[in-house]
């Protein structure tokens, strides 16, 4: 949960639109009484952007108390999707525990995420995951300074699991709640695990539904470059994955990495995407076509386990799964150049990328080649 981090490239876009947060979600959070929302979520803002214009102005009094005490204990709770998660986490930065429940056994048998089992999940276990992290931070609720919640993006269902918990425990100890957009933690977040990490730094966030590169000029203070137009490279994963029939418990990325070194990457010349658009933005649709266009050429029937494959059945397989990672990675790399030269002309002083697989473990090796050659990039030394 504390160890995500990044974002994405779109347009240049300077200003971008606030996130809507579901129906079912606004309904639970203007019901409770009597703690305020402090909105600590807010869009991806420019640089013009005022710096408390994201939060009100009868509000910020009380969230400038909040943030200054220095016994500040915070209770996160994270439902987005597939995994229920807390964390407890002092105002230093010190993470005093964290706990997550996985849904891994649901996303084996429905082949992805299945909002209403995943939000039935959400429900059986977050009491539990909730109490465990206070355990393990031997503290109890009354110890809270306040909680912070994901309020999007997300699956609704899910998400109103997390703010109803959040919601039972402000309104039991009379606390305030913290709404969180969860890409705004993600970028964050690394500035929790290496406090030498200082503005502005560029921002890589790969997920299952996101990618996201964004220049953090300052806190509240942020340019996005490129943004996802379909589909995120986590969700090509997890469907090429399916579609060879491998197994799904672990979830799609490290079973197709794992097939993917035994083929040849350059066996099946899928093209790059968005070669011919001169922005930032992501895209993996088309992707996701040629690997079913690929699959149905070679006569791979995906309900045929990997497991049952014949030797050139599981060749071919391990063939597709190869090229298209090799492509999946060079479409992050190429817009990570681009974005590399946007961000130095806005801001000549940024030196790190920071780079964040939420709930991910896939294409590691590729990707730590691309983080270091973005290195090289921004440093000048390239």
């Amino acid at each position: 949960m504390l160890s995500s981090l990044s974002s994405t490239i779109s347009r240049l876009n300077l200003f971008c639109p606030k996130p809507s947060i579901p129906h079912s979600l606004s309904s639970c959070l203007k019901t409770l009484k009597p703690q305020p929302i402090i909105p600590r979520w807010s869009c991806l803002h420019s640089l013009s952007t005022h710096p408390t214009s994201r939060l009100s102005t009868s509000l910020k009094p009380q969230f400038d108390a909040l943030v200054s005490k220095d016994d500040l204990v915070v209770l996160g709770i994270e439902t987005s999707c597939d995994d229920t998660a807390a964390a407890v986490v002092r105002g230093n930065g010190e993470i005093l525990s964290q706990v997550v429940s996985s849904q891994a056994d649901l996303l084996a048998k429905y082949g992805g995420v299945a909002p209403k089992m995943a939000e039935e999940a959400h429900s059986q276990v977050i009491d539990q995951v909730v109490q465990e992290a206070l355990d393990k931070a031997n503290l109890t609720a009354r110890n809270l300074s306040a909680v912070a919640v994901t309020i999007g993006p997300g699956l609704s269902l899910c998400l109103r699991v997390g703010v109803r918990k959040a919601r039972k425990l402000a309104g039991s100890f009379n606390l305030p709640i913290i709404g969180i957009h969860h890409m705004e933690a993600h970028c964050l977040v690394a500035r929790l695990i290496e406090r030498e990490l200082e503005f502005p730094f560029m921002a890589l966030l790969i997920s299952g539904g996101h990618n996201l590169l964004i220049l953090a000029h300052d806190l509240g203070h942020y340019i996005q470059l490129g943004t996802t137009i379909d589909d995120a490279i986590g969700e090509a994963y997890d469907k090429t994955a399916k579609w060879l029939g491998l197994d799904m418990s672990r979830s799609g990325g490290p079973a197709l990495e794992e097939l993917a070194q035994e083929g040849d990457a350059e066996s099946i010349k899928f093209s790059t995407p968005m070669k011919q658009h001169r922005d930032c933005n992501f895209s993996y649709a088309g992707l996701k076509t040629q690997v079913r266009l690929a699959i149905g050429s070679h006569n791979i029937n995906p309900e045929i386990p990997i497991s049952s494959a014949s030797s050139q059945d599981r060749r071919s397989r391990a063939d597709i799964a190869a090229s298209f990672q090799r492509v999946a990675v060079l479409h992050l790399e190429e817009r990570c150049d681009r974005a590399i030269e946007w961000a130095r002309k806005i801001e000549p002083s940024i030196k790190h990328l920071v780079t964040c697989l939420a709930n991910l473990k896939f294409c590691l090796l590729h990707l730590n080649l691309l983080i270091y050659e973005c290195f090289l990039l921004i440093s000048g030394l390239y």
